[in-house]
């Protein structure tokens, strides 16, 4: 073998057992690099997965900002949602076999049931939070922290489901209850917002979508939205109250926070239900104390959900053929202008995709 074909092999090789990552320093969006390092190997109870795309949420942002207070490991991986292939198997694994299409889990720990925590330390041990994300080509992880990707989805769709499209889930369905006949209302057109809109309408509930954007609400409305309300032309609370006959609304998906509740207290119907899922307006929130007495409405606080529950997801979304909405995908090496994209407000999702 002459010196080219072998440096040409030891580079193959060399490249081979590489792979590509994002990580942190310290937080804010200068500390990001990408940077090449050695693809792991699973250790026992772990599998290696290849990883196809890598869905962000607004949770990401906040993190990667320094805006979400939390305890990271430097250096730091962001990013909670993926979806890929296991590569290879670990000692004792059980749950998965090589070429099986997964994605993660938001809280790993979380199975089933009630989350580990006290009143004093509130659960949130979660995949690009406390534990390593998922911003790289390979990743090693637990058995236990994977579900099986829904078969009617490929992986650009299937990493939207671990933390937007769960949560939604988990606030109508897994808490909710949510049943045909009844009425859910969606603050604007994010990830969370569009996978409530399409499960509420598996579901047989009249969906009311409030926004900014006419064209948004336009989109909305294409979705399956029964009501598009445009927040900045009207007071929007008075427009439920006469698209509803005055009733209000059965559940409303509270994405704003901050002071926003007040305006979900005078929306919700009596003994409705509020989910309150967003911060974008803050994390103090507050609201009149007369409605809230009166009306005796459910406020339920939604830190995602379980696996057991993400699985039943799975299958809805298999049964029922919904389809996660996505706005763009970047390439990998684009973090930077995904996340500026998520500034200016995606309808939707946004996806990495480390590949072609």
């Amino acid at each position: 073998m002459n010196e080219a074909k072998f440096l040409e092999k030891i580079m193959s090789q060399t490249i081979s057992k590489t792979m590509q990552r994002w990580t942190m320093s310290a937080v804010g969006r200068d500390n990001l690099t990408l940077s090449t390092a050695a693809i792991p190997e699973p250790g026992p109870g772990e599998v290696l997965v290849r990883v196809n795309a890598i869905s962000l949420n607004y949770r990401d942002k906040i993190v990667i900002d320094g805006t979400m207070p939390l305890a990271l490991p430097f250096p730091f991986t962001p990013a909670s949602d993926m979806a890929g292939v296991v590569e290879s198997l670990g000692e004792g694994v059980t749950r998965f076999q090589p070429g099986a299409r997964v994605i993660s889990t938001f809280s790993p720990d979380w199975i089933d049931g009630k989350p580990n925590g006290t009143a004093r330390t509130p659960p949130y041990r979660t995949l690009g939070g406390v534990y390593q994300g998922m911003l790289a080509e390979y990743v090693v992880i637990n058995e236990n922290w994977l579900v099986a990707s829904p078969t009617s989805l490929d992986d650009i769709q299937a990493s939207t489901l671990p933390c937007a499209g769960l949560t939604a889930w988990f606030a109508l369905v897994e808490r909710g209850s949510l049943h045909a006949g009844q009425s859910v209302l969606v603050q604007g057109t994010g990830g969370v917002s569009m996978f409530a809109l399409q499960i509420a309408k598996t579901h047989g509930a009249k969906v009311f979508v409030t926004s900014s954007s006419d064209e948004k609400l336009a989109r909305a409305k294409a979705l399956g939205a029964d009501y598009g309300i445009n927040r900045l032309q009207s007071d929007w609370v008075d427009t439920v109250y006469e698209l509803t006959d005055e009733y209000g609304i059965d559940h409303i998906i509270e994405t704003v926070g901050g002071t926003n509740l007040a305006n979900s207290l005078r929306a919700v119907a009596v003994h409705g239900r509020i989910s309150v899922i967003g911060v974008l307006d803050g994390y103090e929130i507050s609201g009149p104390a007369g409605e809230l007495l009166l009306k005796s409405p459910a406020i339920q606080g939604i830190g995602v959900g379980h696996r057991r529950a993400l699985e039943d997801f799975i299958r809805a979304i298999d049964a029922n053929r919904i389809k996660p909405v996505i706005e763009t995908c970047y390439r990998f090496e684009e973090l930077l202008q995904a996340l500026a994209h998520l500034d200016r407000g995606a309808f939707g999702k946004i996806v990495l995709t480390p590949r072609d």
